[in-house]
């Protein structure tokens, strides 16, 4: 972000915390389209002036919980992934779209034995 998307709106609200629930919001959306239902809670935050990183949990459908529970924590991964992998465009569509801004690298990972994932966007420098 740069310097006059940092300061303070005229109503005294960050406007990078507005930028980031939107960019939230997106996930959730995403997830609720690709997966038929969205996480619970969900937090993005910059890691830097070029990263940020979505947090999203309780995302598993309950035949991926019931995976999780027989063990299969590989296999509810690399399924998760492929669908990660499938629609990497439109997640990072959605981050270029709220932030103005190229994304360059999008990670994906999932935590199946806490139902805890993670979508990484790398951004071009601006």
């Amino acid at each position: 972000m740069n310097d006059q998307q940092t300061t303070r709106a005229a109503d005294g609200t960050d406007p990078a915390i507005s930028i980031l629930a939107e960019i939230s919001r997106e996930m959730v959306r995403l997830y609720k389209e690709q997966f038929g239902r969205g996480p619970t809670r969900a937090r993005s935050n910059f890691a830097g002036p070029d990263l940020v990183i979505c947090t999203l949990e309780d995302t598993l459908t309950p035949a991926e919980r019931r995976m999780a529970q027989l063990g299969e924590h590989q296999r509810l991964r690399d399924t998760r992934l492929y669908f990660q992998h499938a629609t990497e465009a439109q997640f990072c569509e959605a981050v270029e779209r709220v932030l103005d801004r190229r994304v360059r690298a999008f990670i994906s990972g999932l935590d199946t034995g806490h139902d805890v994932s993670a979508e990484v966007f790398y951004l071009e420098v601006a």
